[in-house]
Protein backbone atom coordinates (compact mmCIF):
# COMPACT_ATOMS: atom_id res chain seq x y z
CA UNK A 1 0.00 0.00 0.00
CA UNK A 2 2.80 2.40 0.93
CA UNK A 3 4.60 1.64 -2.36
CA UNK A 4 1.38 2.26 -4.32
CA UNK A 5 0.89 5.68 -2.70
CA UNK A 6 4.49 6.69 -3.37
CA UNK A 7 4.22 5.61 -7.00
CA UNK A 8 0.99 7.61 -7.40
CA UNK A 9 2.63 10.74 -5.94
CA UNK A 10 5.67 10.31 -8.19
CA UNK A 11 3.48 10.17 -11.27
CA UNK A 12 1.61 13.32 -10.29
CA UNK A 13 4.69 15.30 -9.25
CA UNK A 14 7.60 15.23 -11.74
CA UNK A 15 11.09 15.02 -10.31
CA UNK A 16 12.40 18.41 -9.21
CA UNK A 17 14.66 20.04 -11.79
CA UNK A 18 12.96 18.58 -14.84
CA UNK A 19 13.43 21.05 -17.67
CA UNK A 20 10.28 22.71 -18.98
CA UNK A 21 9.96 25.01 -21.94
CA UNK A 22 8.87 28.53 -21.01
CA UNK A 23 7.94 30.92 -23.81
CA UNK A 24 9.67 34.23 -23.07
CA UNK A 25 9.19 36.06 -26.39
CA UNK A 26 7.35 35.69 -29.68
CA UNK A 27 6.82 37.77 -32.79
CA UNK A 28 4.76 37.06 -35.89
CA UNK A 29 5.68 40.44 -37.46
CA UNK A 30 2.04 41.10 -38.36
CA UNK A 31 2.26 44.88 -38.15
CA UNK A 32 2.89 47.87 -40.37
CA UNK A 33 5.39 50.70 -40.40
CA UNK A 34 4.16 54.29 -40.43
CA UNK A 35 6.97 55.38 -42.79
CA UNK A 36 8.29 53.01 -45.47
CA UNK A 37 11.56 54.93 -45.57
CA UNK A 38 12.39 54.36 -41.91
CA UNK A 39 13.09 51.31 -39.79
CA UNK A 40 10.23 50.80 -37.36
CA UNK A 41 10.73 47.20 -36.33
CA UNK A 42 8.95 47.51 -32.99
CA UNK A 43 8.29 44.85 -30.33
CA UNK A 44 11.66 45.48 -28.65
CA UNK A 45 13.84 44.94 -31.74
CA UNK A 46 16.79 47.20 -32.61
CA UNK A 47 19.32 47.11 -35.45
CA UNK A 48 22.78 48.42 -36.25
CA UNK A 49 21.58 50.36 -39.30
CA UNK A 50 22.03 53.79 -37.73
CA UNK A 51 25.60 53.03 -36.68
CA UNK A 52 26.86 50.76 -39.45
CA UNK A 53 24.70 51.65 -42.48
CA UNK A 54 24.68 55.45 -42.15
CA UNK A 55 21.03 55.33 -41.12
CA UNK A 56 19.86 53.59 -44.28
CA UNK A 57 16.96 51.21 -43.85
CA UNK A 58 17.96 47.52 -43.77
CA UNK A 59 14.99 45.97 -41.97
CA UNK A 60 11.53 46.05 -43.49
CA UNK A 61 8.25 44.64 -42.21
CA UNK A 62 6.07 43.50 -45.09
CA UNK A 63 3.65 40.69 -45.84
CA UNK A 64 3.73 39.67 -42.18
CA UNK A 65 7.46 38.90 -42.11
CA UNK A 66 10.78 40.62 -41.33
CA UNK A 67 12.85 41.24 -44.47
CA UNK A 68 16.52 41.98 -43.80
CA UNK A 69 18.74 43.37 -46.55
CA UNK A 70 22.35 44.56 -46.34
CA UNK A 71 22.69 48.14 -47.62
CA UNK A 72 25.64 48.98 -49.93
CA UNK A 73 26.62 51.84 -47.62
CA UNK A 74 27.02 49.51 -44.63
CA UNK A 75 30.43 48.48 -43.29
CA UNK A 76 29.14 45.50 -41.29
CA UNK A 77 26.60 42.72 -41.72
CA UNK A 78 23.07 43.59 -40.62
CA UNK A 79 22.46 42.81 -36.95
CA UNK A 80 18.88 42.81 -35.69
CA UNK A 81 18.82 42.42 -31.92
CA UNK A 82 16.33 41.44 -29.25
CA UNK A 83 17.06 41.05 -25.51
CA UNK A 84 16.75 37.57 -24.01
CA UNK A 85 17.53 36.07 -20.62
CA UNK A 86 18.40 32.39 -20.39
CA UNK A 87 21.20 29.90 -19.89
CA UNK A 88 19.50 27.01 -21.64
CA UNK A 89 17.02 27.96 -24.31
CA UNK A 90 15.54 27.46 -27.74
CA UNK A 91 14.77 29.69 -30.70
CA UNK A 92 12.29 28.60 -33.33
CA UNK A 93 11.36 30.49 -36.50
CA UNK A 94 10.58 30.18 -40.18
CA UNK A 95 13.11 31.54 -42.64
CA UNK A 96 13.81 31.98 -46.31
CA UNK A 97 17.10 32.64 -48.12
CA UNK A 98 16.24 34.56 -51.33
CA UNK A 99 19.35 33.46 -53.24
CA UNK A 100 21.96 30.70 -53.09
CA UNK A 101 24.54 33.18 -51.78
CA UNK A 102 22.45 34.25 -48.77
CA UNK A 103 22.77 33.07 -45.17
CA UNK A 104 21.12 33.47 -41.79
CA UNK A 105 23.02 33.75 -38.51
CA UNK A 106 21.67 33.46 -34.98
CA UNK A 107 24.19 34.93 -32.59
CA UNK A 108 23.82 34.72 -28.80
CA UNK A 109 25.54 37.44 -26.79
CA UNK A 110 26.14 38.89 -23.33
CA UNK A 111 27.22 42.51 -23.46
CA UNK A 112 27.97 42.44 -19.73
CA UNK A 113 30.70 39.85 -20.30
CA UNK A 114 33.81 41.84 -21.11
CA UNK A 115 36.24 39.00 -21.83
CA UNK A 116 35.02 38.72 -25.42
CA UNK A 117 34.58 41.24 -28.22
CA UNK A 118 31.09 42.79 -28.33
CA UNK A 119 29.64 40.12 -26.04
CA UNK A 120 29.84 37.33 -28.65
CA UNK A 121 29.24 33.90 -27.08
CA UNK A 122 28.12 31.39 -29.70
CA UNK A 123 26.25 31.25 -32.97
CA UNK A 124 24.99 29.20 -35.85
CA UNK A 125 25.13 30.17 -39.51
CA UNK A 126 22.73 28.58 -41.99
CA UNK A 127 23.45 28.82 -45.71
CA UNK A 128 22.06 26.96 -48.72
CA UNK A 129 24.95 24.46 -48.52
CA UNK A 130 25.80 24.04 -44.84
CA UNK A 131 25.13 24.71 -41.18
CA UNK A 132 27.97 25.96 -39.01
CA UNK A 133 28.06 26.14 -35.19
CA UNK A 134 30.69 28.28 -33.44
CA UNK A 135 31.87 28.70 -29.86
CA UNK A 136 32.88 32.35 -30.02
CA UNK A 137 33.47 32.86 -26.30
CA UNK A 138 36.50 30.58 -26.13
CA UNK A 139 37.24 30.91 -29.83
CA UNK A 140 37.78 33.77 -32.27
CA UNK A 141 35.94 36.42 -30.22
CA UNK A 142 37.87 35.90 -27.00
CA UNK A 143 39.82 39.10 -26.43
CA UNK A 144 43.19 37.35 -26.41
CA UNK A 145 42.46 35.46 -29.62
CA UNK A 146 41.09 38.52 -31.38
CA UNK A 147 44.19 40.53 -30.44
CA UNK A 148 46.68 38.04 -31.86
CA UNK A 149 44.54 37.69 -34.97
CA UNK A 150 44.48 41.45 -35.55
CA UNK A 151 48.20 41.68 -34.75
CA UNK A 152 48.87 38.73 -37.07
CA UNK A 153 50.86 37.01 -34.33
CA UNK A 154 48.73 33.90 -33.93
CA UNK A 155 50.79 30.79 -33.30
CA UNK A 156 50.24 27.41 -35.01
CA UNK A 157 49.03 26.06 -31.66
CA UNK A 158 46.41 28.81 -31.41
CA UNK A 159 45.29 28.20 -34.97
CA UNK A 160 44.91 24.51 -34.20
CA UNK A 161 42.92 25.31 -31.05
CA UNK A 162 40.53 27.58 -32.94
CA UNK A 163 39.66 24.76 -35.33
CA UNK A 164 38.20 22.87 -32.36
CA UNK A 165 35.79 25.75 -31.64
CA UNK A 166 33.70 25.36 -34.78
CA UNK A 167 31.98 22.59 -36.69
CA UNK A 168 30.33 22.59 -40.10
CA UNK A 169 27.69 20.23 -41.42
CA UNK A 170 26.75 19.83 -45.07
CA UNK A 171 23.09 20.62 -45.65
CA UNK A 172 21.38 21.54 -48.89
CA UNK A 173 18.58 24.13 -48.93
CA UNK A 174 16.66 25.64 -51.81
CA UNK A 175 16.79 29.40 -52.32
CA UNK A 176 13.41 31.10 -52.06
CA UNK A 177 11.82 28.30 -50.04
CA UNK A 178 10.45 28.57 -46.49
CA UNK A 179 12.00 26.35 -43.82
CA UNK A 180 11.30 25.78 -40.13
CA UNK A 181 14.37 26.28 -37.93
CA UNK A 182 14.97 25.31 -34.32
CA UNK A 183 18.18 26.14 -32.46
CA UNK A 184 18.52 24.63 -28.99
CA UNK A 185 21.17 25.41 -26.40
CA UNK A 186 21.43 22.98 -23.51
CA UNK A 187 24.52 23.01 -21.33
CA UNK A 188 27.55 23.20 -23.60
CA UNK A 189 25.70 21.85 -26.64
CA UNK A 190 23.97 23.63 -29.52
CA UNK A 191 21.68 21.61 -31.78
CA UNK A 192 20.25 22.84 -35.08
CA UNK A 193 17.10 21.30 -36.55
CA UNK A 194 15.58 22.22 -39.92
CA UNK A 195 12.12 21.01 -40.92
CA UNK A 196 12.11 18.60 -37.93
CA UNK A 197 15.41 17.00 -39.02
CA UNK A 198 18.50 17.37 -36.83
CA UNK A 199 21.17 18.86 -39.07
CA UNK A 200 24.03 19.35 -36.61
CA UNK A 201 25.03 19.34 -32.97
CA UNK A 202 28.22 20.68 -31.42
CA UNK A 203 29.52 20.80 -27.85
CA UNK A 204 32.04 23.36 -26.60
CA UNK A 205 32.53 25.06 -23.24
CA UNK A 206 31.68 28.59 -24.38
CA UNK A 207 28.17 27.56 -25.37
CA UNK A 208 27.45 26.91 -21.68
CA UNK A 209 27.92 30.60 -20.74
CA UNK A 210 25.52 31.19 -17.82
CA UNK A 211 23.50 34.06 -19.30
CA UNK A 212 22.59 34.75 -22.89
CA UNK A 213 21.28 38.32 -22.84
CA UNK A 214 20.71 39.05 -26.53
CA UNK A 215 19.71 37.30 -29.71
CA UNK A 216 21.31 38.84 -32.79
CA UNK A 217 19.94 37.94 -36.19
CA UNK A 218 23.01 38.35 -38.38
CA UNK A 219 22.54 38.83 -42.13
CA UNK A 220 25.49 39.51 -44.49
CA UNK A 221 23.22 39.83 -47.56
CA UNK A 222 19.51 38.99 -47.45
CA UNK A 223 17.10 36.83 -45.46
CA UNK A 224 13.45 36.74 -44.42
CA UNK A 225 12.22 35.46 -41.06
CA UNK A 226 8.79 34.94 -39.53
CA UNK A 227 6.98 33.36 -36.56
CA UNK A 228 9.90 33.68 -34.16
CA UNK A 229 9.67 32.25 -30.64
CA UNK A 230 12.22 32.19 -27.83
CA UNK A 231 12.00 29.73 -24.94
CA UNK A 232 13.97 29.21 -21.76
CA UNK A 233 14.53 25.59 -20.77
Amino acid sequence: MKFTICLFVALLCPISGTAEEKLIFEDDFERSESDDLKEEIGNGWTSNSAKRAKGNKQVDLKNGAMHITFHPAADHAVSVVHPVEFQNGKVSLRFQLPSEKDSLGLNFADMKFKEVHAGHLCMTKISTTSVQINDLKTGVMANAMRKVKLDKTMTPEQQKMLKTKTKRFKNKLEAGKWYALEVMIKGDTMTVTIDSKEVGTFSSEGIAHPTKRALRVAIPKKAIIDDLKIYSL
